[in-house]
């Protein structure tokens, strides 16, 4: 495959500054899309970038993503209309009668809801934001305890959307037999450090036992001030009617329950839990007379509405990751810094360098169906430990995950907080990067 060298790292370089600058990550994400098009054929820029979106849109992974969180959405508005979400708020903070309790509940519900990560994004965000924001916590701080236990949560928990996929691309790399991938996924769980160390720092962020850094010092700081969020966002809440007042918590808990378990039934497949459950759901709100059938389709339809800013996010992430590909970026960092790899340096080389590469594609598992079939039989001809090899690819992978800017997480987790993505991004940015330099050192230590 043609590479581009050095040039394939300017698009990421003009997305990440662009990003910043403005705070607008659609126009930074198209930017560089258009930049690396006009590298590939500067007289065709413009075919490029409606072939690529006609690609992209065509692409089976983009419309199970649009149908998977577009139909959250819908789920999460008739909670929200039918005051189950509300029932639910006031049961938790009834038992999350303070600040430090009402984000540890966060923290907890978050591990507790481990099959996918999108489903923890937008549930727990959207479920907890009126606990916390009785106690003024910013929409920052609420929005860095959901993403810290979304991605690096289902890495370390077997039964998820992660597991099932990089098994499934550990099989197709030769590393473990038909059958055997979860088995081999499994063995890595202990050396998944930068998830484990995600994880933990939560409680300690959130309750004070470990300082607030730059943004998040500023939002929490502008939050006691009444400012709970920075950035005016579209919120589900916004197109919300008064809620019918007769539900109660299990009126909430159910519809999730019942999505959790549709999923694990249909072999962890979000998209065909979410439809049964939608199925269910809307005849139950209906008998209950919280809702008319009417108004539980339209409140379906609002929901998938507000998910469609998220949603042109993520797509053109997705155009970019493309872009990437064609310039040959994943292949060009992993084959220059190849000749740096030792036995002893290999595990933390393959972490420094994916979480590079997930945080500069925005692609959490796009580019680890390249990257496997590299690092795996390099560590085998180094006789270095697979395990501890699996451990520090989806170390990265949960890295790229949480601290991507433009990532579907990312994206995801701040739409249902409430937040602004460049705000929601910048402000946990320090405890992942703290995170990430603990698992490296870790990688290290456990090398030698």
């Amino acid at each position: 495959m043609e590479t581009y060298g050095a040039l394939s790292l300017i698009p990421t370089l003009i997305v990440v500054a662009l990003a910043v600058i403005t705070h607008r990550p659609i126009f930074s994400l198209l930017a560089g899309v258009v930049s690396g098009l006009l590298f590939i054929d500067p007289t065709a820029v413009i075919g490029g970038v409606a072939d690529l979106s006609l690609e992209i849109m065509a692409d089976e992974t983009i419309g199970w993503v649009i149908m998977v969180c577009g139909l959250m959405g819908g789920l999460i508005m008739l909670l929200i209309q039918t005051g189950a979400a509300t029932a639910f708020a006031q049961n938790m903070a009834r038992k999350a009668n303070t600040r430090n309790k009402s984000l540890l509940v966060t923290w907890f519900l978050g591990m507790a809801i481990f099959i996918d990560d999108y489903l923890n994004a937008i549930a727990i965000g959207s479920s907890m934001k009126k606990v916390t924001d009785k106690f003024k916590v910013s929409r920052s701080m609420l929005s860095y305890v959901v993403d810290s236990t979304a991605a690096p949560t289902c890495v370390i928990v077997p039964i998820s959307t992660w597991a099932v996929y990089f098994a499934a691309l550990l099989e197709d790399a030769g590393a473990a037999s038909s059958g055997g991938g979860l088995s081999l996924y499994i063995s890595g769980i202990p050396y998944m450090f930068y998830a484990w160390i995600a994880v933990i720092l939560v409680p300690l962020v959130a309750t004070g036992r470990f300082p607030l850094l730059g943004p998040m010092k500023h939002a929490e700081a502008m939050a006691q001030k009444g400012q709970l969020s920075l950035t005016d966002v579209v919120d589900f809440e916004d197109h919300a009617d008064e809620p019918a007042g007769n539900a109660n918590l299990w009126t909430f808990l159910l519809p999730l329950i019942s999505l959790i378990g549709f999923s694990i039934y249909f072999d962890i497949d979000l998209l065909k839990g979410i439809i049964v459950t939608l199925a269910v759901t809307i005849p139950f709100l209906v008998a209950q007379k919280l809702i008319s059938g009417k108004g539980a389709l339209e409140a379906v339809m609002n929901g998938f509405k507000i998910m469609l800013p998220p949603l042109g996010t993520v797509i053109c992430a997705f155009m970019f990751k493309a872009v990437n590909d064609q310039l040959g970026l994943p292949q060009y960092v992993i084959e220059s810094l190849r000749p740096l790899m030792s036995p002893l340096m290999l595990p933390l080389m393959t972490f420094v360098v994916m979480s590079l590469l997930a945080f500069a594609t925005g692609s959490s598992w796009g580019i680890f169906a390249i990257a496997i079939p590299i690092f795996i039989p390099l560590a085998v001809s180094m006789d270095v430990s697979i395990p501890l090899m699996i451990g520090a690819l989806l170390s990265a992978s949960s890295f790229g995950s949480h601290a991507c800017f433009y990532s579907d997480s990312t994206v995801l987790v701040a739409q249902s907080s409430g937040t602004g993505v460049m705000e929601h991004a910048l402000s946990q940015l320090p405890y992942a990067l703290i995170a990430g330099a603990m698992a490296a050192v870790l990688f290290v230590v456990i090398g030698l």
